[in-house]
Formats: C-alpha cells, sequence, structure tokens
C-alpha cells in the first residue's frame, strides 16, 4: 500500500484564501464577494492585494448571489463566500434562478460544511448541500479533501466555465495531497489500488479512508480508495471499472446519505456494474454541537465506521 504522509493539520478553508490569493495575482478577471466572513473565508489577503476587485456585501447573500450573477455579463469571474449553510439553503431560489438557470459563471464557494462546523450547532451545520447543488441542472460540485487540493481546486474553476459549487471546512486536518497528484475537474484520483473493495471517499473523509486501509490490510483485505473530488460530474467510468474488479463499494462523506456522494454513485453503478454498497455517512438527521472530532465519532464519520462498512459489504458480494 503506498504510505501518505500528513504534512502538518491545516484547514482546507486556508487553502481557499491560498488559492484566491494566487488567482488574485493571475487572473484580472477574478473578483471576490464576501457575506460579512471575510476572516472566516480566509479571503484578507486577496482583499490586501486587489482592494478594487473586492465587495463587501454584509449579511445579505441572496444580494450576494445576484449582484454575482450581474458581474458575469461583463465577463468577470466572481467568487462568493460565506457559510455553506448560508451559500445554499438561504439563497437556493436566487443560484436556481438567476445562476444555475441561465449558466452564470459564478463560483459559489461554501466554508465551514458539515457537523465539523462544530460547536454551533445544527443551525449552522448544513448536511444536504451537496444534494442541493447537485440537483441544479449544469451545476458543477466539488469538495475537495485537504488544504493543497483546495488550494489547485479553487484556481481550476476559475479556468471552468459555467457555475460551481465548491465546499469546505473549518477545521484544522492532515494534508496529504502532494504535486505529484494531479487535480482535474470531474475525474477521479485513485490514492490507493486494492482488489477486493472500493472504497470511494470524499472531502474530509479521504484521510480516513486512507487509515481505514491501512488497518484492513493488516488484517488481510485489499482496499481501492478513490478520492472522488468532483460529485458532479461524476466519473463513472473510473468506479464502474473498479467496481467491476472488486465486486462491492463503500462510500464515505460528510453529509447526508440521503442526495450525497453515496447516492451518486448508487445510481451510477445501478445503470453500469450494480454492487452490494454500504453508506458511511450522516443517517437522515441534523447536527449538534460539540467538538468536530466528537461529532465525527458520534455520527459515525472515522476510520472505525468505514472499516465496519468494508467488513459489512464483503460478506454480501
Amino acid at each position: 500500500m503506498k504510505k501518505y504522509t500528513d504534512q502538518g493539520k491545516v484547514d482546507t478553508r486556508s487553502g481557499f484564501g491560498a488559492g484566491l490569493t494566487e488567482l488574485g495575482r493571475t487572473n484580472p478577471n477574478v473578483i471576490a464577494l464576501c457575506a460579512d466572513l471575510v476572516g472566516s473565508l480566509k479571503m484578507q489577503d486577496f482583499i490586501d492585494e486587489n482592494p478594487d476587485r473586492f465587495i463587501q456585501v454584509g449579511i445579505a447573500e441572496a444580494n450576494m448571489m445576484g449582484i454575482a450573477a450581474g458581474l458575469t455579463i461583463g465577463g468577470k469571474i466572481p467568487f462568493t463566500g460565506t457559510f455553506a449553510n448560508f451559500s445554499t439553503g438561504r439563497v437556493y431560489d436566487q443560484i436556481r434562478q438567476s445562476i444555475a438557470y441561465s449558466g452564470k459563471n459564478v463560483k459559489i464557494c461554501a466554508s465551514h460544511a458539515g457537523i465539523t462546523l462544530g460547536e454551533d450547532g445544527a443551525t449552522h451545520q448544513i448536511l444536504e448541500d451537496i444534494g442541493l447543488m447537485k440537483m441544479l441542472p449544469g451545476m458543477t460540485v466539488i469538495n475537495p479533501c485537504d488544504f493543497n487540493q483546495t488550494k489547485v481546486a479553487t484556481m481550476a474553476i476559475a479556468d471552468y466555465q459555467g457555475p460551481v459549487y465548491l465546499r469546505f471546512g473549518r477545521p484544522k486536518v492532515a494534508n496529504f495531497i502532494t504535486d505529484d497528484i494531479p487535480f482535474e475537474i470531474g475525474k477521479g484520483i485513485v490514492l490507493n489500488p486494492g482488489n477486493d473493495v472500493t472504497i470511494v471517499a470524499t472531502g474530509h473523509l479521504v484521510w480516513e479512508a486512507l487509515l481505514a486501509a491501512e488497518t484492513l490490510e493488516t488484517e488481510g483485505i485489499s482496499a481501492e480508495v478513490i478520492n472522488i473530488h468532483t460529485i458532479k460530474p461524476l466519473d463513472v467510468d473510473l468506479l464502474t471499472n473498479s467496481v467491476k474488479k472488486t465486486k462491492c463499494v463503500v462510500t464515505a462523506e460528510e453529509h447526508n446519505y440521503l442526495g450525497g456522494l453515496g447516492e451518486s454513485v448508487a445510481g451510477a453503478l445501478a445503470r453500469a456494474a450494480p454492487a452490494p454498497q454500504e453508506f458511511v455517512a450522516t443517517q437522515d438527521t441534523f447536527g449538534e454541537s460539540g467538538t468536530p472530532a466528537q461529532l465525527m465519532e458520534k455520527y459515525g464519520l472515522n476510520k472505525n465506521a468505514i472499516i465496519n462498512a468494508v467488513k459489512k459489504v464483503i460478506i454480501r458480494k
């Protein structure tokens, strides 16, 4: 098994900030907008270097989406920034009508996604945003796994024509993606080849999937770990080829099992390579207050949950 090294724990939102800052230096059409959360979205460096390309909208997220849609008409590439809950649920009508319906080139950048938002509790922890956004026609949905991948994803979406939902988080997590691992929108990455089970993970659960695969290897189970950073469009060919080999699959995500990565994978495989599947995800519930580690443990979103799911699914194939 290939070994991955945690280069130092850092939050994925800082990866977004680093990518946005680099874009400010290289792409004069990039405009940043924020709904009163500059510090949380790590946008200050971009603002310091490009004060004339930043719009502080305040706590007016719906207005932010409308402004962003309008900016695209003049050829600008707007990056909106706020928490994932406010980036989707609060402004769904504006996104649907003003951005998705007309295919506006808006980049909806959403921090503090999932339950790892932590102590702020259920009102701020959105676990249904991937489902909301992937159902919009023409919307691309990206959920990178660490600082490095979030930075390159942020830069990549500036060159991609069309609306994008970019999801990232608050807590400091393992940073392990190296420069030799490519990033291409719509293309998953096999991080570890295996023959007995396919583990398909996204976001914070990718590192947990790699940890699970290490433990499983000591027990004689060969796990293929796939990083699906782009949930829509889904890399169906990669998934199909893997599952045809392993004959079973586990999906892992910090999201409700309804409407998330798992359902996308199940739908794709039902048409191409039907196989037993287990879902590591929240089970149709809201979150609650707690530390990220406490919540990931309680809601079964970690290495141990993935290992248990693998052992369940293998006996079903």
